[in-house]
């Protein structure tokens, strides 16, 4: 499977990055970005990626990464793409309904002719990084908080608690998502992301926990003191190396 080379697509809610990768993680050109359309229909999004697979080399399959809640390929619920201009802005009816139920694997996988696998971008993301060891969660720091869990290397039905009360109204996407890291600068938010790691340190007993995403290069050096052995920062190019190596995670039984 060396000569395997993979799409693999990070679609986030202010950018889509993309590159081709070989099965070690090595890309075979620069990977290109462009910024997320709005409004964003689901056949925008799979035209968007065909348009970025068009200007790579060609590939024997593709990964694709995207928020939300998705079950075997299926979309059950996306936050940022059912709004009518980005995250934050006013849902849209007729967004939200394309996108509900919407089979994702399937559409990309009939536009680019390619074995497709869509998962939500937190798990790809893990399986870029995670050691197959134990208990790992993986937590990335965005436009909101995306989660994945990980047991011996094998991948847990995907939980969005993201979307659960936190405090005072604010669920954990508004409490640690971009909108507030820009409001509070990074050292309040910083402070933020350890009291959120040592909330759900009890709830998880994890063995090792990992952020990305790409505010996690913006955690202060002080909170990164204070968050412990078994939390490892990761680069966000896991997000794209997790495309290629997505494809080796166990199978659920």
């Amino acid at each position: 499977m060396h000569d395997t080379l993979t799409l693999a697509v990070d679609c986030g809610g202010g950018g889509i990055k993309a590159a081709v990768l070989d099965a070690a993680g090595t890309a075979h050109a620069s990977p290109l970005r462009v910024p997320t359309p709005y409004p964003l229909p689901p056949g925008l999004l799979v035209d968007t990626i065909a348009k970025i697979a068009g200007e790579l080399p060609p590939a024997s399959r593709v990964t694709v990464g995207m928020p939300g809640m998705i079950r075997s390929g299926v979309v059950v619920h996306t936050p940022h793409y059912i709004t009518r201009s980005g995250p934050r802005s006013r849902v849209d009816p007729d967004l939200r309904e394309a996108w509900t139920n919407f089979d994702m694997q399937a559409a990309v996988g009939a536009r680019l002719g390619l074995p497709a696998l869509v998962l939500n971008d937190a798990e790809v993301h893990g399986a870029g990084v995670v050691a197959a060891s134990g208990l790992e969660l993986v937590l990335t720091l965005g436009t909101g908080l995306g989660s994945a869990l990980f047991h011996g290397g094998r991948l847990a039905p995907h939980l969005e608690w993201s979307r659960a009360p936190l405090r005072r109204g604010l669920t954990y996407d508004q409490y640690i998502g971009e909108p507030e890291r820009r409001r509070l600068g990074d050292a309040l938010w910083s402070r933020r992301v350890v009291t959120m790691v040592d909330g759900l340190r009890p709830v998880f007993l994890w063995d090792r926990l990992y952020i990305g995403g790409g505010n996690s290069r913006r955690i202060t050096a002080s909170a990164l003191a204070r968050l412990g052995d078994d939390v490892v920062v990761v680069p966000n190019s896991a997000a794209l190396v997790g495309g290629a190596r997505a494809w080796d995670l166990p199978q659920a039984s």
